[in-house]
């Protein structure tokens, strides 16, 4: 892929969920726009070639639908603003957010989002933003969030019935329990701390389980919905957690794999122990995002981001 700017950054990488295969379509939120792949991101196209941009416009985040091949709607985070696309980014329209424009640093959809058309957004200065009408408005979803500095979001996968998700703060981690209308600040053991990515089991209902990477402690894991939290490696994690991801079938197989810095850690054993992950090919290159198929399948590729703007299939 060709960088539109020599000193180019990949902020997110995302896939629909049942797009998984070995030609899904993908998404890249980068410093030089917002780039699509067909193919599993073998290469790319600029989905923001519609907008005749003079000047790049760079993109934070990006999100889709979860029933993507029904509804190929896409959002993508500005620092700005946010824009939305009901065609898989061939066109976009801007939202209408509150003002001053936000900058967008994650964008999720509601599992359900196929009928409750409910999106979250979360800001690097203005805490919450909330849409029920499929990304078109925003309004701000603070009540009880005291800190507005917000990096990260989890959505539970029955939202629909629980109306459970988290968001990570530059103090710590706030919890809704009524679809974002209200939050309360989640006590964690390391007292307040930078919560950079949240993941949630698969099957949360069941386990409750919650992991969050933080900036200076390592990883936390919750197994009682975010009440009490212990840490996993203290040992090994010394830098920053940037991104978690687990395995689909988690509650069968406890995997997950963490940006650590900028390389890769893996689990196979819910953390009990971690092992380099494909040192071998992202050897002298700092990683910045991951977007991993079901499974950690080899034979399916995993997108990785780099600082300087390139992604890499390994």
């Amino acid at each position: 892929m060709k960088n539109t700017s020599s000193a180019d950054h990949v902020f997110q990488l995302t896939a629909p969920r049942k797009s998984a295969g070995r030609k899904s379509v993908c998404f890249a939120a980068r410093l030089s726009g917002l780039y699509r792949s067909a193919n599993s991101g073998r290469t790319w196209e600029n989905a923001f070639a519609s907008l005749n941009l003079v000047e790049p416009l760079a993109a934070l985040s990006v999100a889709c639908a979860p029933n993507y091949e029904h509804d190929p709607s896409v959002f993508a985070g500005l620092n700005g603003g946010i824009l939305f696309s009901v065609d898989g980014g061939a066109t976009w329209s801007p939202s209408r957010v509150p003002t001053p424009p936000p900058a967008v640093s994650t964008l999720v959809c509601s599992p359900n989002f196929a009928e409750d058309g409910i999106t979250f957004a979360a800001t690097l200065e203005d805490g919450v933003l909330y849409s029920s009408d499929r990304g078109r408005r925003w309004v701000s979803w603070n009540f009880g969030l005291l800190d507005l500095n917000t990096f990260c979001l989890a959505v539970s996968p029955n939202f629909a019935s629980d109306e459970t998700l988290f968001v990570g703060t530059q103090s710590g981690i706030f919890r809704s329990t009524n679809g974002g209308r209200a939050w309360r600040e989640v006590t964690l053991p390391i007292g307040f701390e930078v919560v950079l990515s949240l993941a949630i089991s698969p099957d949360f209902a069941h386990d409750a389980t919650l992991f969050a990477g933080t900036e200076n402690h390592g990883l936390l894991q919750s197994t009682d919905g975010g009440q009490t939290w212990n840490r996993l490696g203290k040992s090994r994690f010394k830098n920053p957690v940037n991104a978690i991801v687990l395995a689909p079938d988690y509650s069968k197989y406890p995997a997950l794999l963490v940006l650590h810095g900028g390389s890769f850690l893996f689990s196979a054993d819910n953390g009990k122990t971690w092992v380099p992950w494909r040192k071998d090919t992202l050897i002298r290159k700092d990683a910045t995002a991951i977007l991993a198929p079901p499974g950690f399948d080899e034979r399916v590729p995993t997108l990785v981001g780099l600082e300087d703007g390139t992604i890499t299939v390994v």
